[in-house]
């Protein structure tokens, strides 16, 4: 009965984090909660972006460094109004074994050569980026660390109060409020940046049906094994599906540039 309580409350105040509005996402509308302003985005993504790929190989000229930087700036001009501001930058990684792609809060991204033979055309990479930008622009690396403390906080503030013998179960008790919290809420964030993606890249001229073959090669490729409910993303079916569903919307926007 006494990890009951506590277990309970770290889990109600790290629930609130994902629902108390204050800050309303471009594109998907969605009400989220961020302390953080967004300068703390860019000081943050500039900061971690050197230490991320310092003494990477880096793919400087070429047509894969082309189109990496087309794609980039025509989704970034598509982005119009909903741009927060942010200081827009890829670099192409050289390295063929890693299928990857990242977006650092701030809008310092990063592609590895080993998602190109995936994506196979320009509009298959706009699937990736813009799904990374969505990334940035939802704050989604923001969310996860105010969530992140949340629960932290939570936790410390029922040990303190409630009950001593918390700590005997405290991996317990972050165990289950990982897997009943930040598990859902990172599969959430996914599915978002798939659709704020898909919009954008329909918005920057890009056909996005690309997006559900894209999901379809990358499953092909296969996949841990890992059942959805216990992994931070979407299984490839889950994101096809998702997609499918909205491509109407988006097919509108791109039909009607």
């Amino acid at each position: 009965m006494k990890l009951r309580q506590p277990l309970a409350l770290a889990v109600l105040f790290a629930g609130l984090f994902t629902v108390v509005a204050c800050a309303t996402t471009p594109i998907s509308g969605r009400k989220a909660f961020i302390p953080f302003p967004v300068s703390e985005d860019v000081t943050l993504g500039v900061a971690a972006y050197d230490q991320s790929i310092g003494g990477l190989p880096l793919v400087t000229s070429g047509p894969q460094f082309q189109m990496v930087q087309r794609a980039m700036d025509r989704l970034v001009a598509a982005l119009g109004a909903d741009d927060p501001g942010f200081e827009w930058e890829v670099r192409l990684i050289r390295d063929d074994n890693t299928v990857n792609a990242f977006c650092l809060p701030g809008g310092k991204m990063a592609v590895y050569t080993g998602i190109l033979p995936v994506a196979q055309t320009e509009e298959g990479l706009a699937v990736v980026m813009g799904h990374e930008i969505a990334h940035a622009i939802a704050r989604h690396g923001m969310q996860r660390m105010t969530l992140e403390y949340g629960v932290q906080g939570a936790l410390d503030m029922a040990e303190a109060f409630l009950s001593p013998d918390l700590a005997t179960y405290r991996d317990l008790t972050e165990g289950a409020t990982d897997l009943l919290v930040s598990k859902p809420y990172g599969r959430d964030n996914e599915l978002e940046s798939d659709y704020i993606g898909l919009i954008l890249m329909a918005r920057a001229g890009y056909d996005p049906r690309n997006a559900t073959k894209f999901w379809e090669r990358m499953s092909s490729l296969g996949s841990s094994g890992t059942p959805e409910f216990l992994s931070t993303h979407p299984s490839h079916g889950h994101r096809i599906e998702e997609l499918e569903a909205k491509m109407p919307e988006a097919l509108a926007i791109y039909e009607n540039r």
